[in-house]
């Protein structure tokens, strides 16, 4: 086995991507291992008993040890480097956006995203297809929110990149990937993006 740690992952999903794009901008090298959400790779008995009992991915694996959850795995990789903002109020608030994020970002965004390209509006449950309006708005919210935030400072937390723009970058340069979505009603978000993306280390996401 690599002494690297070994992401586990599907390469499509954003909350793999902040692992690899952490990673990559850290210069970080780590093992990947694919698998097919769609085929219920991460279902399996043997993914179960020996990775991870909630059946989700992406999970960090650490010597014999593993990390489920992006943001946790993301602090990881993180911990110590200039990506965690060394001032206390400004690492408590980093956490405060990783929060937002998984709260009220992911849950819209990506979900919609997930939603409208791999299982298409003609596969929909009633409740799916009931509840796309309101995720819809909450995750006009969570952009507008992260707009007006931005229109006033360069990045999330303190005066620099950290893993609090890495998870909220993840799924919302592709926000617009469902057709809900539209980046245009949020130009400092659309500034953001291109800091982030112009930033040394930088991987896109198929990468």
């Amino acid at each position: 086995m690599s002494d690297w740690p070994i992401l586990h992952e599907y390469a499509a999903s954003g909350n793999c991507y902040k692992i690899r794009l952490t990673a990559a901008f850290l210069e970080m090298p780590i093992e990947r291992r694919e698998y097919d959400i769609m085929k219920g790779e991460t279902r399996t008995a043997d993914f179960l008993t020996n990775v991870n009992a909630n059946g989700r991915i992406p999970v960090l694996q650490i010597g014999d040890r593993f990390l489920p959850e992006s943001n946790a795995a993301c602090f990881w990789l993180a911990d110590g480097t200039h990506l965690v903002p060394h001032d206390r109020f400004d690492r408590a608030d980093m956490l405060r956006w990783m929060f937002f994020e998984q709260y009220n970002h992911e849950p819209n965004i990506a979900t919609l995203r997930f939603w409208m390209r791999w299982i298409g509006e003609a596969s929909f449950t009633d409740l799916q297809r009931a509840l796309v309006p309101a995720k819809q708005e909450a995750g006009k919210a969570a952009l507008a929110l992260m707009d007006e935030h931005l229109a006033r400072h360069d990045w999330f937390a303190g005066p620099d990149l950290s893993i609090a723009d890495i998870a909220l970058y993840a799924y919302t340069h592709v926000a617009e990937d469902s057709g809900l979505f539209s980046l245009g009603d949020t130009p400092a978000v659309q500034r953001w993006i291109a800091r982030l993306e112009a930033e040394p280390g930088f991987v896109a996401m198929a990468g």
